[in-house]
C-alpha cells in the first residue's frame, strides 16, 4: 500500500531515518545557544530574543517529529531492534532540545547578565556541551551502516569508538563545569544573590545538556549489545 505520510515513508527507507531526523533537529536547537550566549554577553537583548524564538521554534519542530515517530513506529517484528529501545532513545534525544529551550527561556526572561570575568569560560563551556551533542548525532547517523552489516564487523567498532568519544566529551564538559562554578564563586559576592543563584542553575542546565547527549550514547551502546 502506498502512503503519503512522510514519517512512514522514512521508515520504509530506513528504520532509523526518523530517529536521525529527530536528533538532527534537537542538535540544531541546541546549537542556537552559541549565538544566544554571544548576544547575552553583548547585552543585545533584541538579538537574544530573536535567537530564543528560533530555539523555541526548533524545539517545537523536534517535539512534532517525536510525536509523529511515536505514532508511526512499526511493531518490533518489523524492526531490527526492540521498539521500546527506540522509544527510550527518542525520549533521550528530545531532552537535548528541551534543555536548550529551558536555558534560553530562563536567561531571556530574567535578562540574565554574565559577569565579564567568567564570559570566556562560559563560551568554552557551552561549546564543550554542544560537542557532546554533536558526537551523539554523528554516532546515530551511523546506524544505517550498522543495519547493513547486521550489527557486526568493523562498523560496530566504529560506532563503539564514537560512543567512547561521547563519554570523553561529556567528561570534558564536567571539568569545564567545575571550573566555571569555581570562577563564579570568586565573583558571586559582587552579584545580587538571586542573579548568582539563577546563574548557577543555568550552568547546571548546560552540564545537563551534555549529560543527556551522553545518555543517547548509552542507549546506542545498549542497542549494540542486543
Amino acid at each position: 500500500m502506498v502512503t503519503n505520510n512522510p514519517i512512514l515513508q522514512m521508515f520504509a527507507r530506513s528504520p532509523f531515518k526518523p530517529m536521525q531526523e529527530h536528533i538532527a533537529k534537537a542538535h540544531a536547537c541546541a546549537l542556537e545557544l552559541v549565538p544566544f550566549f554571544d548576544a547575552v554577553m553583548a547585552n543585545d537583548w533584541e538579538k537574544a530574543e530573536a535567537v530564543q524564538q528560533r530555539i523555541a521554534t526548533l524545539e517545537h519542530e523536534a517535539d512534532a517529529l517525536k510525536k509523529d515517530v511515536r505514532a508511526h513506529l512499526p511493531n518490533s517484528i518489523f524492526l531490527p531492534v526492540p521498539r521500546s529501545d527506540l522509544l527510550d532513545l527518542l525520549r533521550m534525544q528530545d531532552k537535548i532540545a528541551n534543555r536548550a529551550k529551558d536555558i534560553a527561556g530562563l536567561m531571556l526572561g530574567r535578562k540574565m547578565e554574565i559577569p565579564a570575568a567568567i564570559q570566556p569560560q562560559m563560551k568554552t563551556f557551552v561549546r564543550g556541551a554542544l560537542k557532546t551533542s554533536a558526537q551523539a548525532l554523528t554516532a546515530l547517523n551511523e546506524l544505517d551502516e550498522l543495519i547493513s552489516s547486521g550489527f557486526g564487523g568493523h562498523e560496530v567498532n566504529t560506532v563503539e569508538n564514537m560512543i567512547h568519544d561521547i563519554d570523553d566529551y561529556e567528561h570534558d564538559a564536567d571539568d569545564l563545569e567545575r571550573e566555571i562554578r569555581s570562577a563564579l564563586f570568586q565573583v558571586e559576592k559582587e552579584m545580587h544573590p538571586l542573579d548568582a543563584m539563577f546563574l548557577y542553575k543555568v550552568i547546571n542546565w548546560i552540564g545537563d545538556l551534555a549529560d543527556r547527549a551522553q545518555q543517547v550514547g548509552g542507549r546506542l551502546h545498549l542497542l549494540l549489545a542486543r
